[in-house]
């Protein structure tokens, strides 16, 4: 845990399991359980890899009520509140907070393309809504709008955000922020592909949809990078590389869960306007997963293995993956 009391390492971005065209509660339970058992440091429900879009507000809050049921205080819990207004934000991080969530994720609202002074004022609505640390979220891929560094320093310096999950794949800002914002504010790499090297740039983790299918392997990374282990941590970079390729041939979450379905984590169903994955994404996912799903099992077994009741504080044993 960062000193500020968030998660650093690596955390997953989980998806919404769905069956029968309802949530799949039992599906998710099982997810969560299996992230903490492999060395996750925190469960982010609701995100857009979890679909949060598409979930209706009594979903949104039976979603995060079972996840943090699942953790059961043993990791942090992360409740997205993402609306395309200001108000459905608001009403999302009170409902998270009322499910017992630790900490919100809040990016800018999607299609809106707020100013630099829309964002601060819609990300101030959130932060005074609850008594929550709040994770802001830079996509500018998905919310047509990017955060200024400037505006990240304004929202850090009036206490209104504790953290950043960084998906523009800018490696030159982790200490750009870190000039403007000092070492408090805890930065968090949103993009699976570009995450070791975002260590390397002075990031914490990871905010990971890779996590969901290979939880053990993604959380030995950034371990990797903590202890010091440089080699090992090469290693596992780019035995991950391939997946985190596979894992983006189409809009996510599609080919995660395609992924996790070959793997019978949870069923392939997704809501429209998100449609099945295509025959070749299928087969560059089988390719992928047949050469990591071993290391992904060996690695697990190993963190059981050596990691305590309380999982604190111990690392994986070094050694061929």
């Amino acid at each position: 845990m960062d000193k500020i009391g968030l998660p650093s390492g690596s955390v997953v971005a989980l998806v919404t399991p769905f069956r029968d065209h309802a949530v799949d509660a039992d599906a998710l339970a099982m997810l969560c359980e299996r992230q903490i058992a492999r060395g996750t440091a925190a469960l982010l429900a609701c995100g857009s890899t979890g679909e949060a879009s598409s979930l209706s507000m009594p979903e949104y809050f039976e979603v995060v009520r079972w996840v943090v049921e699942a953790s059961s205080g043993r990791i942090p819990v992360i409740a997205g509140c993402g609306a395309s207004a200001t108000a459905g934000a608001v009403e999302c991080a009170r409902l998270a907070a009322s499910a017992g969530a630790d900490t919100l994720l809040c990016a800018p609202p999607a299609y809106v393309k707020p100013t630099q002074e829309g964002i601060f004022a819609h990300v101030r609505a959130v932060a005074h809504a609850t008594n929550l640390p709040i994770m802001l979220y830079d996509v500018p891929g998905r919310t047509g709008v990017a955060i200024a560094d400037e505006t990240i320093a304004r929202l850090f310096e009036r206490s209104l955000i504790v953290a950043v999950k960084d998906a523009t794949a800018d490696l030159a800002r982790p200490p750009r922020l870190r000039a403007l914002c000092g070492e408090g504010l805890l930065q968090m790499s949103g993009d699976d592909a570009t995450a070791a090297a975002y260590r390397a740039m002075g990031g914490a983790g990871c905010v990971s949809v890779t996590a969901n299918v290979t939880p053990a392997l993604c959380a030995a990374l950034h371990r990797a990078w903590d202890s010091g282990h440089l080699t090992r941590f090469a290693a596992l970079r780019d035995l991950l590389a391939e997946l985190h390729r596979a894992l983006f041939l189409e809009s996510n979450p599609i080919p995660l869960k395609a992924a996790l379905a070959m793997l019978r984590l949870c069923g392939p169903d997704l809501r429209l306007p998100l449609t099945s994955s295509a025959r070749l994404t299928r087969e560059r996912l089988a390719a992928a997963l047949a050469r990591i799903v071993g290391h992904e099992e060996h690695e697990a077994r190993d963190f059981l293995a050596l990691a305590p009741p309380s999982r604190g504080g111990r690392l994986l044993r070094l050694g061929a993956m």
